[in-house]
């Protein structure tokens, strides 16, 4: 057979593998990618922040949740007066497991969790003082919850680790 019909040479160029499709659907296909997209990064907060740690500064409590299950309740120290821990919203972007402050003596910040330049969530040897508004500006908790929370954020990772810290 020689000849072939229009619906033949419509299917054959369907089915080439080099083939574009038409520039309708290559235009709709564009869209949903673009909304796609920005759908997935407006719920970058909610649905990728599987561990949200909540710092109440009036209260001196660190309540963390996973997977919007709550993980622990602990009792905090933070900023006292003449200093401040910053209030907001951070992203964790370092984890060290033993960090030693220049700024205070080299004191020891085991398990710290770095979210705003020199501010961390870390360990303190002063747990006679959670509950407390003690600290030069961190958040300090006991060398245990330090631990635990060091170890979940560092499983979870940076980007999904969430810190609000509140009056």
């Amino acid at each position: 057979m020689t000849g072939s019909t229009a619906n033949e040479k419509v299917s054959a160029t369907r089915l080439r593998p080099d083939a574009r499709p038409p520039m309708y659907l290559r235009i709709r296909i564009g869209s949903l990618v673009a909304v796609c997209v920005l759908f997935a990064g407006s719920m970058i907060d909610s649905a990728c922040a599987s561990v949200a740690v909540r710092i109440r500064l009036s209260q001196q409590t660190m309540n963390v949740s996973v997977d919007g299950v709550n993980f622990a309740t602990w009792r905090v120290s933070t900023a006292r007066r003449g200093y401040r821990t910053p209030a907001g919203n951070y992203r964790p972007y370092q984890l060290q497991r033993m960090h030693y402050s220049r700024l205070y003596d080299y004191t020891p910040m085991p398990y710290s969790i770095f979210f705003r330049g020199g501010y961390a969530i870390h360990g303190t040897s002063e747990i006679r003082n959670l509950g407390r508004a003690v600290s030069h500006g961190c958040v300090r908790l006991s060398p245990d919850n330090a631990r635990s929370l060091f170890e979940l954020v560092q499983r979870h990772g940076l980007g999904n680790t969430a810190i609000e810290i509140v009056q």
